[in-house]
């Protein structure tokens, strides 16, 4: 479910020269190793996006010498008590569109978002880059201007940055999981067995070890999940 609108530019971080041709991004996400992969993401991927504040509270957003920007990413769903009406509301008095991002995808949330003058609702089970093309449309950027950059440097002892082959339900559960779902939690959205959503997610470990990129970890699999467009 997602509805898009607008248009603006930006600059990049205090005391460096402004770029006009990119778009000044602000991420407000409390879950913070999701929070850094996003910015891992958009830094390696979306080159026509300057992300000048990646923020895990809504004091930390407003108070930041970077605030407002072109563009806001709104997670719906935070432990603070401001309202999404409110967020909303003060980034556009601010001057910023704002694109809620949300796993709580329902029409009451949606037209929550909206009425209070978001310009975009989008699930996060969507792929990063459909979530960065739909930035582009409200913000009228072309993206037959973006240049796609290669991730990091691989990890120690990576031979290939591979990309394992994964099966639907594979991807499926991987993309719930490092979107900050438990594994019960992917087994209930994917309405299939505990176990199974167990499996899935180990295979998608397994292949990961096999092409020499760790993922045992939870913030391994998110990290692998961004490299790989995963990420919700």
């Amino acid at each position: 479910m997602s509805s898009v609108d607008g248009r603006q530019t930006g600059g990049t971080m205090p005391g460096n020269t402004p770029d006009p041709t990119r778009v000044r991004l602000a991420i407000l996400d409390d879950h913070e190793v999701l929070l850094d992969s996003l910015s891992s993401w958009i830094y390696a991927n979306a080159p026509d996006f300057d992300l000048v504040l990646s923020a895990s509270s809504w004091l930390e957003l407003v108070h930041s010498d970077n605030f407002p920007t072109d563009l806001v990413f709104l997670d719906f769903q935070l432990k603070e008590p401001v309202s999404i009406e409110a967020r909303v509301r003060t980034c556009r008095a601010a001057g910023a569109k704002v694109i809620v991002l949300t796993s709580l995808d329902s029409r009451e949330s949606r037209d929550r978002a909206l009425a209070a003058g978001a310009a975009g609702f989008l699930s996060k089970t969507l792929p990063m880059r459909e979530v960065m093309d739909a930035a582009r449309a409200i913000m009228g950027v072309r993206p037959n201007t973006v240049v796609q950059r290669d991730w990091r440097p691989l990890p120690v002892g990576a031979t290939s940055q591979s990309r394992p082959k994964l099966s639907a339900g594979e991807i499926e559960a991987f993309r719930l999981y490092v979107s900050g779902f438990s594994t019960v939690e992917v087994a209930g959205k994917m309405n299939v067995q505990y176990e199974t959503a167990k499996t899935y997610l180990r295979r998608v470990r397994e292949k990961y070890a096999k092409a020499n990129r760790p993922a045992s970890k939870k913030a391994e699999l998110i990290r692998r999940a961004a490299e790989d467009g995963y990420l919700l």
